[in-house]
């Protein structure tokens, strides 16, 4: 499987968040999948660095709108760079190019990669896939969402968010989790 893992940029090496993202990573290589990431630092590097250092096969996507925001390049735990020039793009690969997606916690960007592969679920806009959000954080926020702004959303609709406790779960999920 191809498995994306969303996550903020914002982790550094020595902080629990990378090193939970590193585990996640390897976990998912030592299982014979290949990652997907944004490419970049934080998460999304200590998740391409924890496939990498275990033997898998890691893929980052990036985007010179990105790199027009904030300098630098693919980190080097990259094996193969898909290059975009929009974020847009860059979401559009993302999400395309899985089988399944993990959210690890994020802010604004990874939010956003949630809702988008959320609603595309939803108004069947690409096969059915699981999405799995790690943590109570991301619980909590839908929940709330779902308390105060829920009535815009059909009940069926909250089927396709998928939470998980912690990175065994939500690896299990992401390969086994039937959505039928």
């Amino acid at each position: 499987m191809h498995i994306t893992v969303f996550g903020s940029g914002k982790p550094r090496p020595g902080e629990p968040d990378y090193a939970a993202a590193q585990e996640l990573g390897g976990l998912i290589a030592r299982a014979g999948h290949t990652v997907l990431t944004g490419g970049y630092v934080g998460t999304m590097e200590a998740v391409s660095r924890g496939a990498n250092e275990a033997g898998g096969h890691v893929i980052g996507v990036t985007c010179d709108d990105i790199e027009r925001y904030r300098a630098g390049g693919a980190n080097p735990w990259v094996i193969e760079e898909w290059r975009r020039v929009t974020l847009l793009d860059r979401l559009k690969a993302l999400i395309d190019g899985c089988n399944a997606a993990i959210a690890l916690p994020g802010g604004p960007g990874t939010f956003t990669e949630i809702t988008l592969y959320w609603n595309l679920l939803v108004i069947n806009a690409i096969e059915p896939k699981p999405l799995v959000l790690i943590g109570n954080g991301w619980r909590r926020v839908f929940a709330e969402y779902r308390t105060t702004l829920g009535h815009y959303a059909n009940d069926a609709d909250w089927r396709w968010l998928i939470f998980a406790p912690d990175n065994p779960t939500a690896l299990d999920l992401a390969v086994n989790h039937n959505l039928s």
